[in-house]
């Protein structure tokens, strides 16, 4: 079936197209009876305005985009992302602004998929995540003019707004909790090295290890898969001495990791101690239930999105943090063996 327009509900609703455009788009030039029986036909058809038009017609495609740089695999299992987009869908639809979401390879074809937006009116803003130490993608958005919220940070000279978590104060938290058990050997899993958020985690990580006295710690890399999780943790568990230990920057490493640790005969928690980053049901259903960094992740992109929806609506925004994290304590902490 074709797609009802303007011209079919004039003739159903015996007036002409001018009079139907006044209707639809509450303006005077019509009486109410009038308005209200194109309003009763229009619905009757099914008709919807052609965001095409009406990007063509006010420069608004009522739909707001998101690009994320992550193999399509590892996107699918992460609970973190799709926490987000909950979040980021649910402000959208008190508005009924739609979400475009694609997944690209590097940050080139990023910003080459923010161009083609941008010129095509796709999107009238985007959601910037995964902020790189080394991020040209600020620069390019405002080159382009394409409105933006970084989802990340804070980023020191951005010219867009950033809603950002304090990853430094959870890292220490973590740590501080572990220390508090008795753990002196306590090593990490972390993600990609390139990653802003990844940066500050290991400076945090590195500075209250420090301050802690702890003797002996480690921060080995990863890609945030299960398999990346697992080979970490062996090369982790396969130093002498072993950490007893160990604090993964995603839930999906730590399950693989606390595998890896039950394969190599390590108990836990009696012989290791296991930390999750971010709180998920993949940590409440593991044996034992994981130890985990809390944040309202849904929340998180509720508050990203309607910042964007701010922006683009003319208003004054800020950089502005999320509410702060808290450390659910479950059965994969323990004081270390003596």
């Amino acid at each position: 079936m074709r797609r009802p327009t303007i011209a079919d509900i004039a003739q159903a609703a015996g007036v002409s197209k001018g009079s139907v455009s006044y209707a639809l788009n509450g303006k005077p030039g019509v009486s109410e009876a009038t308005r209200l029986r194109v309003l009763a036909i229009a619905e009757e058809l099914g008709w919807a305005p052609s965001t095409a038009a009406r990007a063509l017609s006010d420069g608004r495609a009522d739909a707001i985009g998101m690009v994320v740089g992550r193999p399509a695999r590892t996107l699918g299992l992460e609970p973190f992302f799709m926490e987000l987009m909950s979040g980021v869908q649910t402000a959208l639809a008190e508005t009924s602004t739609s979400l475009l979401l694609q997944v690209t390879p590097d940050q080139e074809q990023e910003v080459r998929t923010y161009r083609n937006w941008h010129a095509q009116r796709r999107v009238d803003g985007v959601l910037v995540v995964d902020l790189l130490t080394e991020d040209r993608r600020p620069a390019a958005l405002a080159e382009m003019g394409l409105p933006a919220v970084l989802v990340g940070g804070p980023l020191p000279g951005a010219a867009q707004p950033c809603v950002w978590s304090d990853d430094a104060a959870s890292v220490a938290r973590a740590v501080g909790y572990l220390a508090g058990l008795g753990h002196r050997r306590v090593s990490r899993v972390a993600g990609p090295a390139a990653l802003l958020h990844t940066h500050r985690r290991t400076a945090a990580f590195e500075e209250a290890a420090a301050a802690l006295g702890l003797s002996d710690w480690a921060t080995v890399h990863a890609d945030y898969s299960d398999a990346s999780g697992a080979q970490a943790t062996r090369r982790l568990l396969s130093r002498r001495p072993a950490p007893t230990a160990l604090v993964f920057d995603n839930d999906l490493m730590a399950v693989a990791g606390l595998g890896v640790a039950h394969e190599l005969g390590f108990a836990v928690p009696a012989d290791l101690s296991v930390v999750a980053w971010d709180d998920s049901p993949l940590c409440r259903m593991t044996r034992p239930a994981l130890t985990a960094v809390s944040r309202d992740v849904k929340g998180y992109g509720e508050h990203a999105a309607r910042v964007l929806r701010e922006l683009l609506a003319g208003g004054a925004v800020t950089d502005t943090a999320a509410a702060p994290a808290t450390l659910v304590e479950r059965a994969s902490t323990a004081p270390p063996p003596r």
